[in-house]
């Protein structure tokens, strides 16, 4: 347990930082007193959610690859592995940025943006997509250093990028007057110091990277596609699911849309700890399944249950207990307030089973069943999310689709981690 908590606290500060900022670019952009700015933001950060799950993609990839290499007491295919995954994430991250850049403006149509909304979250993606191989790179060598064991620096990389990003927000915000775009320069300026730090963590400080070559990643990529296709898969699954729930709910109105682009900045950051309990307890079962200790492998599982449990309960009394100071520090409009409240009442809770699946992922990546992740992830997107919020919005408006947000997350993430405790059972008892 000792071992779990350290690893997802560790995580979790670096990744809670981030979405703070993303939080905090929300609340400096409220005080500019366009009621359209909040809409954008929340129509573009669409978009930018499936950059950024691409990214944690490829971090569980290099990590699962170096940790399971480690335990297998293979410090020099860990290497390898290291920099052709960096390597990949570049060249990968090219060709989905081209693609996002092209069609920028037709995805937010799709999304119900329109007017002003539509020009300002256009603006923003228009500068925030270039950056997108950056964030994979910086992303990627986090994931190295948490498949070394470096728990303390792979934080660094996200903390450093995080700070960056508070500082020079509300200096190209405000100070300059760049408004929308100024936050975006900002992210944009922040990624490029986590590679920065990221590099310095795993080149410098751990001599662990050698130079990447192409004859390499040839040799690596079935390695790399194995894990790197189903974990990218299962994470832009999340982003799809998020992004028809914006769809759903833009025929009600800016507010609702406004209201929204809150709660799913709120998410992060309350909960930043069990999103990270995936990245987290991933390289604890690498490493223990790599050294055929399955004892371990099983307690892991166990214990971050329980930590996701104790998380979740005491957070969402407390999201509770702040629901209306959460909406008023956002300027929210009065329909919007009742929909924030709605959700840190009812919905907020729901993210313990959202923690039981992220779990559950990680328990699939590193046993060599990375395959499941992704299907559990889309059943709960298309079969679960997909249907769920439709009737709810149906039956409830917006606050009825949020119900079935929640009610999705609780369905399969049950379901998920009953397949993963199967699983474990499965390689514990095959080990004898």
């Amino acid at each position: 347990m000792g071992h779990v908590v350290v690893m997802t606290l560790t995580g979790a500060f670096g990744l809670m930082a981030v979405f703070f900022v993303d939080l905090a670019d929300m609340y400096f952009l409220s005080l500019l007193g366009e009621a359209e700015v909040a809409g954008a933001i929340g129509f573009a950060g669409a978009v930018v959610f499936i950059n950024l799950s691409i990214g944690i993609g490829i971090a569980i990839t290099s990590s699962a690859l170096v940790s399971r290499s480690i335990g297998a007491e293979r410090p020099e295919a860990a290497r390898g592995f290291a920099a052709s995954s960096l390597l990949f994430s570049l060249l990968f991250a090219i060709v989905v940025a081209v693609c996002l850049w092209v069609g920028t403006s037709t995805i937010l149509q799709i999304l119900g943006a329109k007017g002003a909304a539509l020009q300002m979250a256009e603006a923003y993606l228009r500068i925030v997509i270039p950056s997108f191989p950056v964030l994979c790179v910086g992303l990627c060598l986090s994931g190295i250093l948490r498949g070394i064991g470096d728990a303390q620096r792979a934080m660094y990389v996200t903390l450093a990028g995080a700070i960056t990003n508070a500082i020079l927000d509300p200096l190209f915000i405000f100070s300059l007057d760049m408004g929308v775009e100024g936050a975006a320069a900002a992210s944009a300026c922040a990624r490029v110091v986590m590679v920065l730090v990221g590099f310095y963590g795993v080149h410098t400080t751990h001599r662990f990277l050698m130079a990447p070559k192409f004859k390499h990643l040839r040799r690596d990529l079935r390695a790399i596609l194995e894990i790197a296709v189903p974990a990218m898969l299962t994470q832009l699954a999340t982003p799809v699911g998020n992004a028809y729930v914006t769809f759903a709910i833009a025929p009600f109105g800016d507010s609702a849309v406004s209201a929204l682009a809150v709660v799913t900045r709120i998410v992060p950051v309350a909960f930043g700890v069990v999103f990270s309990l995936s990245g987290a307890i991933g390289p604890i079962i690498g490493q223990n399944f790599g050294a055929g200790r399955p004892n371990r492998v099983k307690a892991s599982f166990h214990n971050a249950l329980i930590f996701a449990t104790c998380y979740v309960a005491a957070t969402s009394v407390l999201l509770f207990l702040l629901r209306e100071p959460i909406a008023a520090a956002f300027n929210a409009s009065p329909e919007a307030t009742i929909l924030i409240a709605f959700f840190c009442t009812w919905v907020g809770p729901t993210w313990l089973f959202a923690g039981f699946q992220y779990v559950a992922n990680a328990s699939f990546n590193n046993l060599g069943k990375a395959q499941y992740s992704t299907i559990f992830n889309w059943a709960k997107s298309l079969v679960g999310m997909v249907p769920l919020v439709t009737l709810g919005t149906w039956l409830g408006a917006a606050q009825g689709g949020l119900a079935g947000l929640g009610a999705a997350n609780i369905i399969f993430g049950l379901m998920a981690a009953f397949a993963a405790r199967r699983l474990i059972l499965g390689v514990f008892e095959r080990s004898g």
